[in-house]
């Protein structure tokens, strides 16, 4: 089950307040998904994620079905009940995992021969193969297979990829066996050649899925480039329908989306800096674990509440790194998301008062962007 209502359009940009409903609860877009590859937000317990207002998150089929398998998360009752988590989730189709595989896998039309990354064994996965994977794993949303090429890619190449995707697309919707249940989005590929991404979209469209993402993209390419594609595609989707941009989550370029018409975004940024020792605050990214800090008793961030925040000092928590401890990225982690969730909040609130480029100056400035 899958409803979207657009409650309101900004009046200087495409952004758009919208309502997002599964079977697993109602999200307010635009939002932003942690990314949960393993069928875990990593580092974050279930009901962390719930504290700092996460209610979709996004798992991977490529390394669930490598492990443990998608036939034991069946058995477990589905990927909501095996991870303990009663949010919704989606789950990508893994074709950016296979297909980043590069010299371990061979693409057909039939679909992809790939060799496991964790032990040398050799898979196939096509469409078929794929739908009967992620209906397995009964997340709320699931994504067509799609390849993913790289940037730059030669225009022959990308073409002969978008018609593979379109023709997986299709089969991918006549092999889904759980469509009241589970939604399954078209993805629009297309690289950043203008025509193609306009003939991809028009024809994915023509498909009629529940919803759209724009895949391909932050895969090397100038982030300009990238708000251009995003620019010139969206108008091209369906007003009442979702749009999502897969493997974005800087804040610039969420709230470049956001502007572009944009709905839905995931990335593993803020968790994987986050590991790091990377942070991002109101006033740009911070480094914990520099020496700066070794005195600083401040908060990571002044301006925010998140549990870290309101309980450490910079100084604390990069001893925590420099000691090795696991409560650093922990509390990295927490700060990262519910930075991002924060940001989220507040580019609905511009929207609903229609000042989100006013927004956008005062956050870039304040955060060190060129603007």
């Amino acid at each position: 089950m899958l409803k979207f209502e657009v409650h309101k359009r900004e009046k200087n940009t495409m952004a758009r307040l919208g309502l997002l409903q599964t079977s697993h609860g109602t999200i307010e877009t635009p939002v932003f998904m942690p990314v949960g590859t393993q069928a875990t937000v990593k580092a974050m317990t279930p009901d962390e994620l719930k504290d700092i207002g996460a209610k979709i998150i996004l798992s991977n089929t490529y390394h669930l079905y490598l492990r443990p398998g998608h036939e034991l998360i069946e058995k477990a009752g589905g990927l909501h009940k095996f991870m303990s988590w009663n949010g919704s989730i989606l789950t990508d189709s893994g074709g950016f995992q296979i297909f980043s595989l590069n010299k371990l896998r061979n693409i057909s039309e039939d679909g992809v021969e790939f060799i496991s990354h964790l032990d040398g064994s050799r898979h196939f996965i096509g469409p078929e193969e794929n739908m009967r994977i992620q209906n397995a794993l009964g997340a709320d949303i699931i994504m067509a297979f799609d390849e993913c090429v790289p940037y730059p890619a030669d225009y022959d190449y990308v073409k002969n990829s978008m018609e593979l995707t379109l023709k997986w697309a299709k089969r991918c919707k006549e092999s889904h066996k759980r469509p009241d249940e589970q939604a399954l989005f078209g993805i629009v590929q297309g690289g950043t050649y203008r025509d193609l991404r306009e003939e991809s979209a028009r024809r994915t469209v023509d498909l009629d899925f529940p919803g759209y993402a724009i895949g391909g993209l932050s895969v090397g390419e100038e982030k300009e480039l990238m708000y251009e594609v995003i620019e010139y595609t969206t108008p091209l989707l369906p007003f009442d329908k979702p749009r999502y941009l897969m493997g974005v989550g800087s804040p610039d370029a969420l709230i470049e989306g956001v502007i572009r018409g944009i709905d839905m975004f995931d990335c593993v940024l803020p968790t994987r800096i986050a590991r790091n020792g990377t942070v991002m605050t109101s006033h740009g990214k911070l480094v914990i674990r520099n020496a700066e800090y070794a005195e600083d008793f401040r908060p990571l961030d002044e301006e925010c509440d998140c549990y870290a925040c309101r309980n450490f000092s910079r100084a604390y928590i990069r001893h925590l790194f420099k000691a090795g401890e696991i409560l650093a990225a922990r509390l990295a982690t927490i700060h990262n998301l519910y930075f991002l969730m924060k940001l989220m909040e507040k580019i609905r609130q511009a929207i609903k008062e229609d000042r989100l480029l006013e927004f956008r100056k005062e956050f870039f400035t304040k955060y060190g962007y060129v603007y």
